[in-house]
């Protein structure tokens, strides 16, 4: 499953009824909890079984890549006590699942800047990375201290760093190997539960041509029903990346490269009109 992976805005990518990667934000949890009169670390606790649940679930049906946003770098601003519980919450669940999840055949990785972890949930994280490198089931992906803008930004910074010489002409497929999730395909489909329709700063280089599906279903209570849903309002999607219906017909789904960008302005043009 790793490889070199090239953009959608460069290259139309194959297009399955199973989406190969699934991105998703897990909102939901507190108010979960605030529902059951429970605290919102209740909540929390609950979201972990259902990422267990998940991750089988795309198992079973056959999604290569999952990537979930667990904490944002945004996220430091909640509550210190919630913050707190959930680095522990981190830690727990890595000394817990890290076995399961190499047993499964799954692939674990953890992007973000983890510059602000404690050591400890440091070196848990590069443990279970390392346990299971090997693995091809599953790529579970776990954004933690992540944001998109400092994604592109670290990206752009190893970039000019490695080739300052290519200053002023650095191009996608320069950028791109520089991206945590270089690793990964672009997301075919993006959720978000919680009934909020924002991406909140998640993957703004990656989810480009990826299709969204917002649902009111919180995090907790999110099953193989609902990704079913999910699933199954990808698959009624006419994923043109910049054609036509007409062509999606002629094409019958063969990957058409994509021209290189005019040298200079051009109008703007709806590209999925």
């Amino acid at each position: 499953m790793a490889g070199k992976f090239t953009s959608s805005t460069q290259a139309i990518p194959d297009v399955a009824d199973v989406p190969r990667h699934i991105a998703i934000i897990m909102d939901g949890n507190g108010r979960w909890a605030k529902k059951r009169f429970l605290p919102r670390v209740a909540g929390h606790k609950r979201g972990v079984e259902t990422v267990r649940a998940m991750v089988k679930a795309c198992i079973a049906r056959g999604v290569e890549y999952l990537t979930l946003f667990a904490f944002s770098s945004e996220n430091w601003r909640r509550p210190a006590e919630e913050v707190s519980f959930l680095m522990n919450l981190f830690i727990s669940a890595l000394q817990g699942e890290i076995g399961k999840l190499h047993a499964n055949g799954v692939r674990l990785k953890v992007v973000g800047d983890l510059s602000a972890f404690e050591p400890r949930l440091v070196a848990l994280i590069r443990e279970g990375e390392a346990k299971t490198a090997n693995n091809t089931r599953l790529t579970l992906t776990i954004a933690a201290n992540y944001g998109g803008r400092w994604d592109i930004l670290q990206a752009m910074n190893q970039l000019a760093l490695a080739h300052p010489e290519k200053a002023g002409c650095y191009g996608e497929a320069d950028l791109a190997p520089h991206l945590m999730m270089a690793y990964a395909p672009e997301p075919d489909l993006f959720i978000r539960t919680g009934g909020e329709q924002r991406i909140s700063n998640f993957l703004l280089w990656q989810l480009a041509y990826s299709e969204f599906h917002f649902t009111e279903t919180l995090w907790p209570d999110f099953d193989d029903a609902a990704l079913d849903a999910s699933i199954a309002s990808y698959r009624r999607r006419e994923r043109r990346f910049g054609r036509t219906s007409e062509q999606l017909g002629e094409q019958s789904g063969k990957p058409l490269a994509v021209p290189p960008a005019p040298t200079q302005a051009v109008p703007a043009t709806d590209h999925d009109a």
